[in-house]
Order: structure tokens, then sequence, then C-alpha cells
């Protein structure tokens, strides 16, 4: 047999600061062959980016290898001298980190950065080097690099601005790359062209690659073999598609079943991983599962399972459970399967519409430089029309900048509208007055994506769910007191929380905070913008049915943003899908995500990455191609046009008016909509 490309053997990694010592790996290994893709899942924490990190010693502070070793090409990278890991980074192995807007310098020039890694490595003269990285940025996918050549990062999309990173990775055409997130918090669309071209690239230069994600959609078409990472060491590993087929390990198994995808019905609550993981400044007896596992036993509260063979699936199926799943089930034990309890039935739904958007415009003036003129407008929502009843979720998705955003903020109230009308409960905002305008805030609050930034990092958590109270002028310091208590109950937190602040919590806990926040005042709606988006698929689970739980209990309504299509088709009961400030399908969750009428959505959906390695390769899907037009200059006509496979010359003339083609309950805009029959008369929105 040939020596790996990467052998981690043994790998321990212990993290020491002042007040405690964190075990964050005890005992990984790993190996990866020349030209094959490793996967790394689990919950965050579980030890998958210090793993990636350890490979070119970038601890964070007070990190250090405590034993084993990491052989790349024949060197001990764990024991190497620092001129030799500067000498791997960027050259021999590169990486593309999570949060490219971070990892890239703002001070310097795109083409300066992915030049950089030549001049240092490959002792290429500036002007070399530049002609190089205008190659690879055109061989990345970036449009006009000559171009981009001179823009700085903050000028750049998400997208575009995560392209710029795998260039730098890949400039030196290393025989390894590191992607650690390299698409968290990205569109659909966005996400599969950034992976398509990793596995070009991959291909044409022959590279090995680490993928660490916890987007099991993510892992299941694009890697080789899969490791299942849980509390610093390795749980499960296997080919990828034995694992998704036959996953043995408990923790493997739960993760699985926490998937929206494998909800029954979206009536019922998604499967979640109860507690969380161990903190790891003591090394936990047994198996570190156990006090989550509903099937563990007293050997696994005192006995450490070692990475063992099934020798039904194959030498490459490793996995440490003494209570495996089945790897067949005709041999499951009927009292080992878990079942979860039936969601309380739904109240039934008003039919009054709570929030109508009528013809809604929102346009921003683009302009030139500080001193110059006007240059024109950003059309960020193009006449939108929509209604929204009590007690009801509308899933509004779309790729990034297709203005949900922009909607969500004019709904909340933190925009004004060009012009178009919002009518809350049957009064336009518009005519609103302060103290009106004052109390209608009560009424509607906004929960962020990002619950870190959306929260005073100097203020405690008590401090925070009471401001809005205190602003609001609700009830005396007692009542706002009990309030909060009332809202950490709600919320699964403990009181004692007041006393603690923002960064001492986990992300799925400042999810939750967030939510408290945002249902201080006892809202009759809540805007929720990519409440869900960075979360691990557990977590995931935990959030989306307390927000579930808490609509049923207060009567809520929802306006849920989101680039997660399977999310959206579990919680939303209407979906509407834009498209660069258009509406372009809105209807019945379940009749738009089965039979979807626009070409956008069908796209949509064909680029979605789905959690099982056989759907992923199904031939069968289109996924949507091309770049989205500015916002500034929309094309003619049907503003998806540019990029739909059904275009003809009335597409690029004609603004298609909305319609109800028959036999269905949901509307679109297009000429030519799929498999379905025109009505004589386009129906309104």
């Amino acid at each position: 047999m040939t020596e790996p490309l990467l052998r981690i053997e043994d790998l321990h990694v212990d993290i020491a600061s002042r007040e405690r010592t964190v075990h964050a790996l005890d005992g990984v290994s790993l190996d990866l062959a020349a030209g094959e893709a490793l996967g790394i899942v689990g919950e965050s924490g579980c030890g998958k980016t210090m793993t990636a990190l350890s490979v070119l010693g970038l601890l964070p502070p007070g990190g250090s290898v405590t034993g084993g070793r990491i052989r790349f090409d024949g060197t001990d990278l764990a024991a190497a001298p620092a001129p030799v890991l500067q000498d791997v980074r960027g050259n021999t192995i590169g990486m593309v980190f999570q949060d490219p807007l971070t990892s890239l310098n703002p001070t310097m020039t795109i083409g300066a950065q992915v030049a950089e890694p030549l001049v240092l490595h490959r002792d290429m003269s500036r002007a070399e080097a530049r002609a190089r990285a205008e190659e690879m940025l055109r061989l990345v996918g970036m449009p006009q690099p000559a171009e981009r050549m001179r823009n700085y990062p903050h000028q750049l999309s998400g997208g575009m601005r995560q392209r710029v990173a795998i260039a730098m990775a890949l400039v030196c055409e290393p025989k390894l790359l590191i992607a650690d997130e390299p698409t968290t918090a990205l569109d659909v669309t966005t996400q599969h062209q950034i992976l398509e071209l990793v596995d070009d690239l991959r291909s044409r230069l022959g590279m090995a690659m680490i993928l660490v994600t916890h987007d099991l959609g993510v892992i299941a078409g694009r890697v080789d073999r899969v490791a299942v990472m849980y509390a610093g060491k390795v749980a499960e590993q296997s080919g990828v598609r034995d694992l998704f087929a036959r996953p043995r390990h408990r923790y493997t198994e739960a993760l699985f079943a926490a998937l929206p995808e494998r909800a029954t019905d979206r009536d019922s609550a998604l499967h979640t991983v109860p507690g969380l993981p161990p903190a790891l400044t003591v090394r936990p007896t047994g198996c570190r599962f156990a006090p989550r596992c509903a099937f563990a036993t007293e050997e696994c509260r005192t006995t450490e399972p070692e990475l063992e063979n099934d020798e039904r699936l194959g030498a490459d199926h490793r996995f440490a459970c003494f209570h495996p799943v089945p790897a067949t089930p005709e041999a499951a034990d009927p009292a080992e399967v878990v079942v979860l309890p039936p969601a309380p039935p739904r109240p039934a739904r008003s039919t009054e519409p709570l929030l109508e958007l009528d013809d809604l415009r929102k346009d921003f003036p683009l302009a030139g430089g500080p001193f110059s003129r006007r240059k024109g407008t950003v059309s960020a929502v193009g006449g939108v029309t929509l209604s929204l009843r009590k007690g009801e979720t509308y899933g509004m998705v779309g790729e990034s900048g297709c203005g949900k955003t922009t909607l969500g903020r004019i709904v909340a109230g933190l925009e004004d509208a060009t012009s178009g009308t919002v009518r809350f409960d049957g009064r336009d905002l518009a005519g609103l007055d302060r103290a009106e305008r004052r109390a209608h805030r009560r009424r509607v609050q906004l929960m962020f994506q990002d619950s870190t930034a959306a929260m005073d990092p100097r203020m405690r958590v008590g401090e925070i769910l009471r401001e809005p109270l205190v602003i609001q002028r609700v009830g005396d310091r007692a009542a706002q007191e009990e309030a909060v208590a009332g809202l950490l109950d709600a919320v699964g937190l403990p009181r004692g929380a007041v006393h603690r602040y923002p960064h001492e919590f986990s992300g799925g806990q400042r999810q939750r905070l967030g939510l408290a926040r945002a249902l201080t005042l006892s809202p009759e709606l809540v805007v929720a913008d990519e409440p869900v988006s960075a979360l691990d698929v557990s977590v995931q689970a935990q959030i989306l049915n307390l927000m579930r739980e808490l609509q049923r209990e207060r009567g809520l309504a929802y306006l849920f943003i989101s680039h997660d299509l399977a999310v959206v088709r579990h919680l939303a009961d209407t979906v509407g899908v834009m498209y660069l400030g258009k509406l372009v399908e809105s209807g019945p969750a379940e009749q738009v995500f089965a039979a979807p009428l626009h070409p956008y959505t069908r796209g949509l959906l064909d680029t979605v990455n789905e959690p099982d390695p056989e759907k992923a390769a199904h031939p069968g899907r289109t996924p949507l191609k091309g770049e989205t037009p500015s916002a500034a200059n929309p094309p003619s006509g049907c503003r998806f046009r540019t990029r739909c496979p059904l275009a003809q010359d009335i597409c690029a003339r004609v603004e298609p008016p909305v319609s109800t083609p028959r036999g269905s309950a949901h509307q679109v805009a297009c000429h030519f909509p799929l498999d379905a029959e025109r009505t004589e008369e386009p129906a309104a929105a």
C-alpha cells in the first residue's frame, strides 16, 4: 500500500488559558490519499475546524499539539519548525476560511493578495505574479478579472469574495486544499457555483481536499469519504454513500434524523439531539455521547468505545459505539425505535389578513462618489403584492440581493417604502402619526440573522431583554424583570442567564435570546431574517421547533426569510419566491415545492444540495446557471429572462403579469409557466 498524502495519528490538542485548559482534540486519527476528498462533519465545537487548523499549525492563542503526529508528504508537521510550516502554508497546502471578508486584507487590492503567495513561494516577479493572479481569477469564474484585480474586498459580493479566497488558496497549485465551511450563509445558487468550482479545479489539479462543514447536503455530493466528529474524537468514518445509506453510530443517526428533509410531515416536530456537547475542560469518562443518547447503558457511561470495523460493511466503515444502529432494517429491535410524540394540532388560522403589501417598491440612490451627483437608482423591491394572515408563516426565498431583507426591513419599520402600500391589521402605515407608529413597533418585531451583532456586547442579557419594555414604558421594574424571566422560560434558557453577557452563550443559545428579544413586547408578527442560516443541523432543529411551539401558544405570524428551501418547506404555510426585487411565484408551500410553475423556482429546487448522495447525482437536475443582473440596471420585460431556458422575444418586451393557472392554487408571473395552462385574465397577487 502506498503512503497516504496526509496521515493524522492519535492527535491531541489542548487550548490553555488563565482559567482553564480545553482538550479540544483527544486522539484523532485520519488518512487522506492523494486526489481524495474527505468530509468532516459534526456539531459546532466538535473539533472539525481545530483538526483542519492543526494541519497548518494555525492553532488559536494558547493552543498546542500535546501528542500524536501529522505526516504530510513525508514531513511531520506537528513537530516541524516555523520556517517549514511557513513554506507549506499557501504553497503545498491551501486553505479557504469560513469568512472571506475577515481572511482578506481590507487594505490590499484583490490582485495584490492573489499574487502574494507566488511572490513568496515561487520567486516570481510582481509582474509575473500579477499576470498569473489574473489568470487564476479567470479560472475561478470571476467576471471581468482584469477590473477586479484593482478592487478591494469590500467592493465585492460574498460569492465573489469567496472566489478570491479560493484563487489565493489554489494559485500555487497545492497538493491539498482545506476548505473550512466555504459556503456557510451563502444562497443556494452561490453555494452550488462555489462547490462546482472547487470540484472542477480539484479534478484539473489532481488535489486532495478536506471539506469541513455542518451542512450534510454539501457533504453528500462532494466527497469520497466522511469522518463524523463528536467532542474532539472521530465517532464514525466511512465512504460517503455507505454512511448515508447505513449510519452505525447513534450520533450520526441523530444528525440525519434532525434534517428538515427527514420530517414525516410539516406539522410534526423535527427530531433534536437533547442536551449539549461536553465542555471538554475535563476528559469525559466512557462514551462522550452517552449523556445525550437514548440507548446508553452503564457500559457506555464507564467505558470508552474504540473505533472498530464492521466486517459486514467492509474495513472502510468504522464506528465507536457499543449499541450501534442495526446494519440492516431486518435486524432492528422495535424497542429501539425512537418515536417522537405527535405535535399538538395547529390552531385554526384567521381568514383575515394581518399584513398586506400592495405594489410595494423601494429604490436606493446610486451615487458616484462623496462629491458627485446621483448616478441612478438600485431597484431593491420592484412592486411586490402579498398578504399574510394572522397565525400564518409566510416563507420568503430567493438568491442574495433579490430584495428579501429589504422587504422585511420595510415591514418592520426600519426602512420607508419609495411607493406602494403597507397595511397592518387593515391600517395604512403611511397614515400613522408619531404616537401610532411607536405603538405599531410593539406589534412587529425583527429577528436578525446574526444574533451576536444584534446584541450590545457591553450589556448583560437581562438588560438587553428588558430594554424594549423600558423604552415603551411597559410596567415597573419588578414587572419588567418578571416578564424577562418568563421569556427565558419560554425559550428554554435558565433564569440565571440574565447576569451573563452575549459572548458567554453558544450560537444556538444566542439565537434563542434573539427570539426572546423579538417576543419581549408580545408582537403579532415576527420578521425572521435568516435566523438559522449559520447553525448546525441539531441546533437548527431546536430553534425551528421552538418557533413553531411559540407560534401555537401565542398565535404569532412569521415572515420567515431564508435561502434554505428545506427549512422553508418544513415551516411555512405560504411561500413567496423573489427574483431581483420581483415576486415571481407564490402559493401554498407544498404546492410550490411539489409543482413549481416558474422556471426560476424550478432552478432553485434543482440547485439545492440534497443530503442524499443518490439524489445529488440524479441526472434530471438542472441547476441555475449564470449571474444575477445588477439591480441598478435590471433587464427589460421579465427580469429573469437573461438566465431563463424558456425565454422568447416577448419576455424582453413585456413584463409578465401575475396569473393563476387553471387547476392551481398558487400564482406565477411568467409568460411560459411550467406544465400549466394560463388563465385568460391575470389574477391579483
